[in-house]
């Protein structure tokens, strides 16, 4: 065994087990996965563990929608995350489950440490409770209008169009998104880890190098000013543990969710040699690092620290944040396409051009990562197309037919390969503190000066004169050398493309001390493409199938909604007259009128609908389908005639506070309503 080897344990946040592993899944995946081959590569023991997180009252409803049990549900979703993960070449050691017997017993464990050492209370709350469900709600599955901004449809914890915060029972007509029952208020008693308690401790380990400084600069506003104690009860029917001697008491998914990396690790410890405690114990010379989404930093940062501590357990080295993953420069979107699930892409693309380009892409900062779908395609045909593999293309040729495949044994070019070797502890440094970007800059860098000493040799020139001039054998020898030196830099990124690379080169699985030689008098066997263009037919063909699949989802909504009773008028959604007579149709003047960025039939209209009663202008932004039949420019200082009670509505470009009147088949032939000669703004229309 290596005297110097580090024993690390590694784990990415877990999955949630109610829907499918997407893109931004696997920006963690792959960023942890590349960060664990690097340490395996360089000699050190480390182990990756993950597992679903398979808890909580979504889990158990959409089972209960499925006509399945919770237990088989999450079954299915494992295997599939599974599969998902592996075929993006993502090594797990172990991948478990948060609904394990080893996750209860770590869960039961650790909360009676933590009641026993005084730190949890109990009181009583007040929640609001579904009716007919029978059920507490939690915020999200709670709706109704905003108190502050009335805007309908906001859920119970926050409102999207003002930003404003407060708790459920504040909403106007609330309604269970569940049911769509009015929710009661009922009291319960909850459980509540006392984590003020721990703020000194929190605020010198946050504050202690294991945290990026921005994260820790944002831990500090809490720290200071908001740390509450963190509930960690619900109320039955919930999937999950139940509290010890707490009958009809679940633990909150969030208090065993972390504790699912203690249970996948334990479990890998039984069926190998690896010792729980080496691992999780305070004062072992081990190493245990955390990779996580910005999202849920205050679980990892807080929470999970002080439970360690209290139970007795050691802390993480260091918890490693990044940011979102955003698509052709937005949040992903099902309905443009680019919220793209691991398996439609993998039905369309290399799973490596997406390792590459994340790569190119990573920083050790928790900024928003984009992947633009042109940038992607661009940087993958160029860096490992026409940079890299170009190198071997250009070489291997020529040692087959003039050398029968053996390189030489005095490369041509020694000072640069002697270059190449040197960069090697840079680009792993780079790897080591997860600067991605500048380590694939680098070899990049180095990949250019290797195809620039062979456009200088013009190795096809000499092999016209002689193909087997010995001058040939050692100009393409030295490419081939700089080119395994590249690819033995790139294998944590490119795992399948090393393991051509090392069939072609007939060698053994590269290390990464292996950059510290050359292949001289060795046998090569014939080279094989081993990397083909990002074809620009298939990037859409993913995005389309994203969209058919987003279109495919909302039918099925849309069929299992309930139906109007049937009708003989001939048209859909029968009203009565009481419901039409809310309608409040209102003479509007378009004070302005442009275009959506981003958006293919919008006009954003600005406008005015008279005086209210303190005789200031009543101004409303609406969003309108017109932009193929109008000009914007033509449209301003026309009177039109809009819904003026119509509830505002959310859209991504913005709220839209009602609905101007239009007719048409669509296209160029759409007209909007103008109201009579002599209309004014605010005119009700009867």
């Amino acid at each position: 065994m290596n005297v110097s080897q580090r024993k690390i344990l590694v784990t990415s946040a877990l999955p949630y087990a109610n829907g499918g592993i997407h893109l931004g899944h696997l920006m963690e995946a792959i960023q942890t996965d590349i960060w664990v081959r690097l340490q395996k590569l360089r000699g050190n023991d480390c182990v990756y563990v993950c597992a679903d997180d398979a808890h909580g009252t979504a889990i158990m409803l959409s089972a209960e929608q499925q006509g399945i049990t919770p237990e088989k549900l999450i079954e299915n979703v494992s295997n599939e995350h599974q599969r998902d993960f592996a075929d993006f070449l993502i090594h797990f050691d172990n991948y478990h489950s948060t609904h394990s017997e080893e996750n209860r017993e770590f869960s039961e464990h650790i909360y009676k440490a933590l009641d026993k050492n005084g730190h949890i209370n109990r009181r009583s709350i007040t929640q609001l409770f579904d009716p007919e469900k029978k059920l507490f709600l939690a915020d999200r599955y709670v709706t109704g209008t905003c108190p502050k901004c009335k805007t309908a449809d906001q859920y119970g914890d926050n409102c999207e169009a003002c930003g404003s915060t407060y708790s459920p029972s504040e909403l106007i007509d609330p309604r269970s998104s569940i049911s769509g029952a009015t929710p009661i208020e009922k009291d319960s008693e909850h459980f509540f880890f006392a984590l003020p308690e721990f703020r000194d401790m929190l605020s010198e380990w946050t504050r202690s190098g294991t945290l990026q400084d921005s994260v820790a600069n944002k831990l500090r506003e809490w720290l200071d000013t908001e740390l509450q104690e963190w509930d960690i009860s619900r109320d039955a029917p919930y999937f999950g543990f139940e509290i010890p001697d707490a009958p009809g008491k679940y633990f909150y998914v969030w208090l065993d969710a972390p504790i699912g990396y203690m249970a996948s690790f334990k479990n890998l410890c039984d069926r190998t040699d690896y010792n729980f405690d080496d691992y999780w114990q305070k004062g072992q010379d081990t190493e245990l690092y955390h990779f996580i989404g910005k999202d849920i930093i205050n679980f990892h940062t807080l929470f999970w620290p002080a439970m360690l501590t209290s139970a007795g357990y050691r802390k993480p080295s260091a918890v490693y944040v990044h940011g979102f993953l955003t698509v052709d420069g937005t949040k992903m979107s099902k309905s443009r396409g680019t919220f793209i699930n691991a398996r439609t892409y993998l039905d369309h693309l290399n799973p490596e051009y997406l390792r590459y380009f994340l790569a190119a892409k990573l920083s050790n900062g928790i900024d928003d990562l984009d992947l633009n779908l042109e940038d992607f395609a661009q940087r993958v045909n160029s860096d490992l197309v026409g940079k890299v593999v170009n190198i071997a293309s250009r070489c291997a040729g020529f040692i087959g037919k003039g050398f029968d495949g053996y390189l030489a044994q005095n490369p041509d070019n020694p000072d640069l390969l002697a270059e190449i070797q040197a960069a090697k502890d840079e680009i792993g440094d780079y790897f080591e503190s997860r600067e991605y970007s500048k380590a694939i800059r680098l070899i990049m860098a180095l990949a250019d000066k290797a195809n620039q000493y062979i456009n200088d040799k013009e190795p096809w020139v000499i092999a016209k004169a002689d193909k087997q001039s010995p001058e040939l054998q050692a100009i393409c020898s030295s490419g081939i050398n700089a080119f395994r030196l590249l690819i033995c830099y790139l294998k944590p990124v490119l795992p399948n493309m090393a393991a051509d690379v090392e069939q072609f080169l007939a060698i053994e699985p590269l290390q990464w001390d292996d950059a510290d030689s050359l292949l001289v008098g060795h046998k090569i066997n014939k080279f094989k493409p081993l990397m083909t263009r990002v074809e620009a037919d298939k990037v859409k063909a993913m995005v389309d199938a994203t969209q058919k699949e987003f279109e495919a989802q909302a039918k099925v909504k849309s069929a299992a909604a309930p139906q109007p009773e049937e009708n003989t008028t001939g048209f859909e959604n029968e009203i009565d007259f009481n419901d039409f007579a809310k309608v409040d149709l209102r003479v509007a003047k378009i004070t302005s009128a442009e275009h959506v960025e981003g958006a293919d039939k919008l006009l954003k209209l600005v406008l005015n609908l008279g005086k209210d009663k303190n005789e200031e202008d009543i101004v409303r932004t609406v969003f309108s389908g017109i932009k193929s039949a109008y000009d914007p420019d033509k449209l301003v200082g026309m009177l039109t005639v809009v819904v003026a009670n119509l509830k505002p509505r959310k859209m991504k470009f913005g709220m839209s506070e009602g609905m101007i009147l239009a007719a048409g088949p669509g296209g160029k032939e759409i007209w909007l309503f103008e109201p009579h000669a002599g209309a004014q703004p605010g005119m009700r229309i009867t």
